[in-house]
Order: structure tokens, then sequence, then C-alpha cells
């Protein structure tokens, strides 16, 4: 018999992949139990719904991206540095082979209109990083209002790229921040 924790982990890591893969909608709880190896009843002792589930899972993975992000924006030398930092961590992202978009966006779009609780994780979600990315404008000791033009350009780089399967969109969005930097 597996510890909750082990469970919940198991199924975490089952709902992401499955989730962020394929959508929301398209997967089911018995294939979570399925990917998982985590009983069904176990699976609702833990998740008393799917709702939850994707609560947990969006919350999870916010933490862990955000962190992937700071880690490695954070380990540049100067400001300027750590917010060009952010597209060429970016482009690692784009460039991996499970890469699909903005887990958020792709969740908001699927049942931002339905599902409140979804609605304002993507919302919170997309505050924080406009956040981080405030904090290191203000860092640089640049005027406030490019860490909005800076969340456009990360934003839009996120959308193109998983439309075009490219992770150049990181490059040119790089290249439009380094001139945004230097007229600030």
């Amino acid at each position: 018999m597996i510890s909750p924790e082990t469970a919940e982990l198991r199924i975490l890591d089952a709902a992401e992949t499955l989730f962020y893969g394929r959508g929301l909608q398209a997967v089911g709880m018995d294939e979570i139990r399925s990917a998982s190896g985590v009983s069904l009843k176990r699976l609702y002792q833990l998740f008393p719904s799917k709702g939850e589930l994707i609560q947990a899972y969006l919350r999870r993975r916010d933490i862990r991206w955000r962190q992937r992000l700071a880690a490695y924006a954070d380990a540049q030398d100067t400001p300027e540095e750590r917010i060009l930092a952010v597209f060429d961590w970016l482009h690692e992202w784009f460039g991996e082979p499970d890469f699909r978009g903005c887990a958020f966006s792709n969740s908001f779009g699927e049942l931002g209109a339905t599902s409140s609780p979804v609605a304002e994780t993507a919302r919170a979600h997309k505050e924080a990083f406009f956040g981080y990315l405030a904090e290191l404008t203000a860092a640089a000791g640049k005027p406030a209002s490019l860490s909005g033009h800076l969340a456009l350009l990360a934003e839009g780089a996120i959308t193109t790229a998983a439309i075009t399967g490219s992770a150049e969109p990181a490059h040119a969005a790089k290249e439009a921040a380094r001139v945004l930097l230097a007229a600030a």
C-alpha cells in the first residue's frame, strides 16, 4: 500500500502530463487513475472532484514554473541581464519536447468562462509573473511601465511558440526587450 503523500504525487504527476498534453476536458479521472497506478477510491479520497484535481495541478504547476524561471533569471549578475534571461529561459522551455504553450492560458481557454476557480488561478499566475517582471524592472532602475511591455513580449512569445512549434519567438522577444531596455 502506498502512502497518501506518494499517491498524491503520482496522481499530480499523471494529471500534469495528461492535462497539459491533451487538455483538461479531454482527460477523464479514469485515465488519471490508470496513468498514476492509484486506485480510483484513493484518487477520489485525495481529490473528491475533477475540479479539485485541476486546481491542485494548476497550483503546483504555477509554483514549479515560477521557481524554475526565477532560479534561471536570478542567477544572472545584473538586473538587466536578469530581465533578458527571462527570454533565454523561455527559449529553453519552448524547446522542450512536450511544450504546449501556457498551461494557464490553455486552461482559461478551456474552462475560464464556466469555472471561476480556473479563471482565478489563471489570473493569479499571470499577476505573479507580471509582478516578477515588475520586480526585475524596478531593480534595473527602469520605469514601472516597462514591465507591462516586457510581459506582453513574453506572453506573445509563449503563444506564438505554442502555435508555430518554434522556440524562435523567444529570441525575437528578447531582441525587442533589449531595445526597450536601451530606450527606457
